[in-house]
Parts: structure tokens; C-alpha cells; sequence
């Protein structure tokens, strides 16, 4: 207990009054001070109440220590938050130097054979450079065989329906351009392809035709099989454009131990360029992949759902010590995802490294997710030199103020975060 001195108790001489009186203030302002900063801890974050008892958010600081924290243990939805905990387990098993590959076969009929593992970037302008490494290869090839069995087909991902919209593409082991076509049409109404790079082959053209599309970015086709071949399709027309001849068709096949490896192509890409790509678009296609792909290294091909997703729970639960989180896919699309703002913040703390992935606004690396009626976001606030500041706020209710909450933080923090 303190005790303030008072004249009444003080025996000094006049010229030590001055002096004792000095310290008394001293201590005054110290007292207070403390006093202060425990009613401002008490008081907790301002906004703090826009948090309701199906919401959840924690702060903390570089040091680790919790400033702000409200049903911080509570299972949420994450929504595409969750790319950040699929995005480490990626990271810490094959390492950000990785890089997806796709082989090539000729069998003795002369038929050249495609064998794909997951490659998320498989997009037009890397066929077209596999054509023409390719090219100085094989100059001619009868069949085109697909062989997509290094993941299981269908493979049905939660949340994922079975719609035109880019979010809804289906996984695939050989698969082109995210599963999807971007088209519009011209001056005369014919279907054009809207990119460059992206011929507009029959194949798609006749679907387009089918469901009466308008111009922009759609999931054509939800069966595997059919995404193969259209990946097929392209890459034996930029075949045929670097001048490689071939009478036959485009169809599903499967390597031999009899069949002779002739190329084997590694992504551009780094799984470094990939994962950053997949956090700034949020890209639901590539999330998947990507688990798909660790769970078929960690537990041997085909890959699967139950594969993946055993390959993401092992890892929060023996790597980083999370045994109540629930996951059934890997982007955050389905709405049978769990985890709270706790255990997200215990992902943030390993993935700090690489925050750099993720999309940035100023002194902010951030992932938002979205589904109807559930706002998230997760990830860094720069600190002053001593390192950022890690956050999750997650919302599932309509309704919410995810940028008031945002801004309230920021201010709260003030001069404790870089400007």
C-alpha cells in the first residue's frame, strides 16, 4: 500500500521542503499514470463491441503479448483465411524453391503422352512453351494421351457447386487455365477468346453455344475427364502451331512402364510465385490444388479430398499444436470449416516470414475471405522496428463493420504502427 507524506507528518528543514515536495508530484504522476494504463487495459479496444457473441478477435504484438481479445477460442468460419494455413503446410513440406512438373511420353505407336501432378499454373502462355520445347523434340506424334490419374477423379470439393462461376472449378491433375474460359464476343457476334494468348478452340466454342453465356470468365465444365481433354485440346494446337505434325486424336490414356520419357517440364513458377498469385486472387482452383498435391506427397498418389485434407490436419495439429480446428477443403470455400481467431494467430506467427505473400495496403499484409454472411481477415500490422503487429477479426453474421473494426484498431495502436 503507498502513503503520500504530508506537512503534517514531514519533520525537514525549509530547505528540504522544496525538494520532498518535488518527489511527491513525481510519484503523483507515476501513481496515476499506472492507474491510467490499467483503466485503458480494462477498457479494452473501442470498437470492441461491433465484436458480438458470433464474432471473434484477437491483437497481439511483436513481443507476442495479447493486447485485444474478445471470443478469441470461439470456432468461426474462416473463409478464405484459411489459403494462409494451406499456404504453410505447402510451404514448410516442399519448400518455396518447388516447382510443379508435367511429363511427356512417346509409347510405340508413336502416340505422345501427357502425365500431369496438380501443376496450378498451368495457363496458355506455359503450353505454348512446352509446345515449343517440345517441338525440338517430337516431330510428329499420332493420339494425344492424357493420363490425369495422379489425382482421383471426380474429386468433390465442399462448398463448391456446380455453377459457371471461376470459384466453382473443379481440381484437376492436368488442367489449363484454372479450369476456366474468359471469352466475349465481337463487332458480329462471334465468340472470340477475351485473351491473347488463348485460342478459342471448338471444343470450348460448342459450350459457350450450350449455355447461352455472355461475354467473361466461366467454369465451362465441372466432370475432370473433360477439363483433361480441354487441356489436351490447347496444348496439341500449340503443337501443331511450332509445326509439330499429328493425324490423330485428343483422348484419356495412362503411361506404361513400356512408354519412353522424352521431356519433363518444370513450372516457371516457383511454389513461392504460385502461393502469392493464390493469396492475392484468392484463387479457390489453386488452393485446392495445392492441398491436393501435398496430400499426395505426404500419403503417396492418387490424391483425394480425404488425402489433402489429412495432410492439412496433421499439420496444424503435430506442427503447430492446434487438435480443435476443423477443416474439409483447403480454401475456405465450404462453410464446414473451422478454426478460431486463437489458433489462426498461431498461424500467423509461423507464417510471418513470408507475410510477404500476402496482398498489401500500406503498412497492412492481409487475406480477406468472403461468403454470404461471414467477413474475415487476417494477417500484419508493420510495427515500429520491432516487428508487426498480427491480427484476426472474424465476422459470421451479416452486417458487420469489418472496416470500422479496422480502422479502430489502427487507431488504437497509433503511433506503435509504422506510417
Amino acid at each position: 500500500m503507498l502513503q503520500f507524506f504530508s506537512q503534517d507528518n514531514v519533520q525537514a528543514r525549509p530547505g528540504t521542503r522544496k525538494y520532498l515536495l518535488k518527489a511527491m508530484v513525481i510519484l503523483l504522476v507515476v501513481v496515476f499514470s499506472f492507474q491510467a494504463e490499467i483503466l485503458t487495459a480494462e477498457k479494452g479496444l473501442p470498437c470492441q463491441g461491433l465484436i458480438t457473441a458470433t464474432d471473434a478477435l484477437v491483437i497481439q504484438d511483436p513481443e507476442g503479448k495479447i493486447l485485444y481479445k474478445k471470443n478469441e477460442g470461439k470456432q468461426c468460419i474462416p473463409a478464405s483465411t484459411l489459403k494462409v494455413l494451406t499456404a504453410l503446410a505447402a510451404i514448410e513440406h516442399f519448400g518455396l524453391p518447388y516447382r510443379f512438373k508435367t511429363e511427356f511420353y512417346l509409347d510405340h505407336n508413336r502416340n505422345l503422352k501427357v502425365k500431369g501432378f496438380g501443376d496450378p499454373l498451368l495457363i496458355s502462355e506455359v503450353l505454348r512453351n512446352i509446345a515449343s520445347s517440345l517441338s525440338t523434340r517430337v516431330s510428329h506424334f499420332n493420339n494425344l494421351l492424357l493420363d490425369g490419374a495422379y489425382f482421383t477423379s471426380p474429386i468433390l470439393i465442399p462448398g463448391r457447386e456446380h455453377s459457371t462461376n471461376p470459384y466453382d472449378a473443379p481440381p484437376g491433375a492436368l488442367s489449363a487455365n484454372f479450369n476456366t474460359v474468359a471469352f466475349e464476343r465481337n463487332r458480329e457476334g462471334k465468340i472470340v477468346s477475351s485473351e491473347s494468348q488463348t485460342p478459342m478452340l471448338p471444343f470450348a466454342e460448342e459450350r459457350i453455344r450450350r449455355l447461352n453465356l455472355k461475354k467473361g470468365r466461366y467454369t465451362l465444365i465441372h466432370d475432370t475427364h473433360e477439363t483433361t481433354l480441354y487441356t489436351g485440346e490447347l496444348l496439341r494446337h500449340f503443337l501443331i502451331e511450332q509445326g509439330v505434325s499429328t493425324e490423330g486424336n485428343v483422348m484419356l490414356g495412362k503411361i506404361d512402364a513400356t512408354d519412353r520419357c522424352v521431356y519433363v517440364f518444370h513450372s516457371p513458377f516457383t511454389l513461392e510465385e504460385g502461393i502469392e498469385k493464390m493469396l492475392h486472387s484468392s484463387n479457390n482452383f489453386m488452393a485446392n490444388q495445392i492441398m491436393l498435391a501435398l496430400g499426395a506427397s505426404r500419403f503417396g498418389p492418387p490424391g483425394n479430398l480425404e488425402k489433402g485434407v489429412r495432410a492439412l490436419t496433421e499439420f496444424a495439429s503435430n506442427d503447430l499444436g492446434l487438435s480443435h480446428v476443423k477443416l474439409v477443403e483447403g480454401s475456405g470455400i465450404s462453410r464446414g470449416n473451422r478454426i478460431s481467431a486463437l489458433d489462426m494467430l498461431i498461424v500467423l506467427n509461423r507464417f510471418k516470414p513470408y507475410r510477404h505473400l500476402l496482398k498489401r495496403n500500406d503498412i497492412e499484409f492481409f487475406k480477406t475471405g468472403s461468403l454470404r454472411g461471414v467477413r474475415t481477415r487476417a494477417g500484419y500490422l508493420e510495427g515500429n522496428a520491432t516487428g508487426p503487429y498480427a491480427f484476426a477479426v472474424y465476422f459470421n453474421r451479416a452486417g458487420s463493420d469489418m472496416d470500422g473494426v479496422m480502422d479502430c484498431i489502427k487507431k488504437s495502436l497509433g503511433a506503435r504502427i509504422s506510417p
